[in-house]
């Protein structure tokens, strides 16, 4: 029997992630659950045959084991799990058995990859800094205490979901794969956000942060395997993210953004005899998924993952000429692309349906499904989705044409309650996974339509596309959204019981929408940006993105500031309005909603409600805790049929 989807099931979800396929054609993946019991997650290991032989869950995971990574020659399986209180690698046998404790790291162990030769293992931990030491700080013998003063001598000093960030640094160290001995690589006060291997395994590329005032700034470094002769290779660039070295050993990909606070990244290519680093293909080819970088065994093409037009594709690129080849496509987005021998392996999502795990060709063709741990989804209310094209104003006299995700129960033909998303960035997309967005699904199963507009700004469509809204936050793509609520009306598939919803920059946009028009029947205002001029002080990015984003310098342009926050403007608002916030969000913090709310209650003209979420950052919405997660989807179903109910059943008042 066919049954609606519902908030409650997202305890049903397994969600998929941290893909590695071992030379033998096995791919290990992370299977992460909810626990509702426990208000938390687990973290399971299972292996998938790539020639669609049956799955196997292959660590118990009672510990929340993750990182799984396959030894070269595809007998070890290596993963990381806190079994022993902190987390350390452990070391299992292709074919199962008992696991064994490799590492004994003294403040454990993050992410671990295998060295060629599959002799050592590179591994990132996080060591003690004495904050108390200055700018050059140094390493501490032991964590400082959680009650200890925070001192603050760079930016950042704090992130979201982590919290103070200067009484620790991330090192690289070296595992013996037989021993577990450990050898430090890397020491300072810097973070090593990412590493790989060179072919031979005799060196090491990595990514870390700079020191002093750039501590935001990345660039790539080359080293001995011991961390000896390091050298830092790029300096033009704001940050890099995400080195492979290329099988032959000639060059280094990496994902890269010029410009602090542009959120576009594009790739890249270090040629290591000559130092040279060059862009490889256009400027509107924007990288989807920096980790997804891979080479193709001859070294003649990079195998990645791009954004066009809010989807997400696998296309290979020629190092010769740049060329692109889309090699995997369609109405969806596809995440952490594997390259092993003639097959990718990747994870696949939509709208409409939940992520999974597939295999194709390394070509693209012979796409095959290769888990299916989300079954339950085949029980719910069929739900599609299609992208719609809108003519709306282009901010400069005249128009242009925008694309808009749609979703729908399937079959609906009668104008239906409309919720408008506004996503987030906005220098992005709509995501479309099932953590982001249960509600949508729960929505649709009520009879409603949920559109997501990519109005200016979002990335995916050129880069001048995404660059035309620096500047003018509110002003040019506020009216496109309007436009793409009138065509819908107009259209019949909208009723006039439309709401807005966003969070993070979607926040701002529906705040900036209800202080503009009174059309909304009801608005939810997620983790919003709300005063520009606060923001930037106190969001863990602010400092350096806010420039980007307005065009101009928060002390030399204040007006702009001001003109453009949510804040100024909200008291005009009439729309019930519901506002929802992790208490300990450090991207867009507590006191951004605290402004909206305080102006909504002094002016009384809407009703408002603010939650705060303890505990929660800026991405409670979808890794919170469960029943945090589960009270927001309520809540929100909640508020949306309180203040803008369908015709039928009478407005409440």
């Amino acid at each position: 029997m066919v049954k609606p989807f519902t908030p409650e099931d997202l305890a049903l979800f397994q969600d998929l992630g941290q893909l590695d396929v071992s030379s033998r054609g096995v791919a290990a993946c992370v299977v992460r659950s909810v626990d509702m019991a426990q208000d938390g997650y687990v973290s399971t290991i299972w292996t998938f045959p790539l020639d669609a032989a049956p799955a196997r869950r292959f660590t118990l995971g009672t510990s929340g084991e993750n990182c799984p990574r396959w030894s070269p020659d595809g007998r070890t399986l290596a993963f990381v799990s806190p079994r022993d209180g902190l987390p350390q690698v452990h070391l299992i046998a292709a074919d199962g058995g008992e696991a064994r404790q490799l590492s004994h790291l003294r403040f454990g162990v993050g992410s671990i990859q295998w060295s060629p030769d599959g002799t050592k293992l590179l591994a990132t931990c996080a060591l003690p800094l004495d904050p108390d030491s200055g700018e050059a700080a140094a390493l501490a013998d032991e964590p400082r205490s959680p009650d200890a003063p925070e001192v603050a001598w760079r930016v950042p000093y704090k992130s979201d979901g982590t919290g103070y960030l200067l009484a620790r640094a991330f090192h690289l160290c070296s595992i013996d794969a037989a021993t577990g001995e450990d050898t430090p690589v890397t020491r300072g006060a810097f973070d090593v956000m990412a590493s790989c291997w060179s072919p031979d395994s005799t060196r090491i590329a990595y990514v870390r942060t700079r020191e002093g005032r750039e501590a935001h700034r990345t660039d790539l470094w080359i080293a001995n395997a011991d961390g000896s002769e390091a050298r830092q290779v790029t300096r033009d660039y704001a940050s890099v993210m995400s080195p492979r070295w290329s099988p032959d050993g000639r060059w280094i990909a990496f994902a890269a953004g010029r410009e602090e606070g542009d959120a576009q990244t594009r790739l890249h290519l270090f040629e290591v005899a000559s130092g040279d680093a060059r862009q490889l293909g256009d400027d509107d080819m924007e990288v989807g998924s920096p980790d997804s970088l891979q080479w193709k065994r001859d070294s003649r093409a990079v195998i990645l993952v791009v954004a066009t037009r809010a989807r997400q594709h696998i296309v290979a690129v020629s190092v010769d000429d740049g060329r692109r080849r889309d090699l995997v496509t369609g109405d969806r987005h596809i995440a952490e692309v594997r390259a092993t021998g003639g097959t990718l392996a990747y994870f696949s999502e939509s709208a409409t349906t939940p992520r999974e795990l597939y295999a194709s060709n390394l070509d693209g063709t012979g796409e095959r499904k290769l888990s299916s741990l989300n079954a339950w989804w085949d029980d719910r209310l069929a739900l599609v989705s299609e992208v719609r094209t809108f003519r709306v104003p282009d901010g400069r006299g005249g128009f242009e044409n925008i694309d808009a995700w749609l979703v729908r129960a399937k079959g609906s033909e009668a104008p239906q309650p409309l919720l408008v998303e506004a996503h987030g960035g906005p220098n992005s997309f709509a995501l479309l996974g099932f953590p982001w967005n249960t509600y949508w699904n729960a929505l649709c199963s009520k009879g409603w339509a949920v559109v997501v507009p990519h109005a200016v700004g979002s990335t995916g469509f050129g880069r001048k596309f995404a660059e035309r809204l620096n500047g003018h936050w509110g002003e040019l793509d506020f009216p496109q959204f309007m436009a793409v609520v009138d065509a819908l009306q107009a259209d019949g598939i909208a009723t006039d019981h439309v709401a807005i919803a966003g969070k993070s920059y979607g926040g701002y946009l529906a705040a900036w929408a209800v202080g503009h028009t009174d059309r909304f029947k009801a608005a939810i205002v997620a983790a919003p940006v709300a005063n520009l001029e606060s923001h930037f002080g106190t969001s863990d990015g602010g400092y350096y993105s806010q420039p980007y984003v307005l065009s101009a310098e928060r002390h030399i342009e204040p007006e702009r500031y001001r003109k453009l926050s949510p804040v100024n403007h909200i008291h005009h608002c009439t729309t019930p309005t519901l506002l929802l916030q992790g208490k300990d969000d450090q991207r867009c913090p507590m006191g951004q909603s605290e402004e909206l709310f305080a102006v909504l209650m002094r002016c009384g003209k809407a009703p408002a409600e603010l939650v705060l979420y303890p505990g929660g950052d800026h991405h409670v919405y979808e890794t919170g805790k469960p029943s945090h997660r589960l009270d927001i989807v309520r809540r929100m179903l909640g508020w949306l049929e309180r203040w803008c109910p369908p015709p039928d059943r009478g407005q409440t008042t």
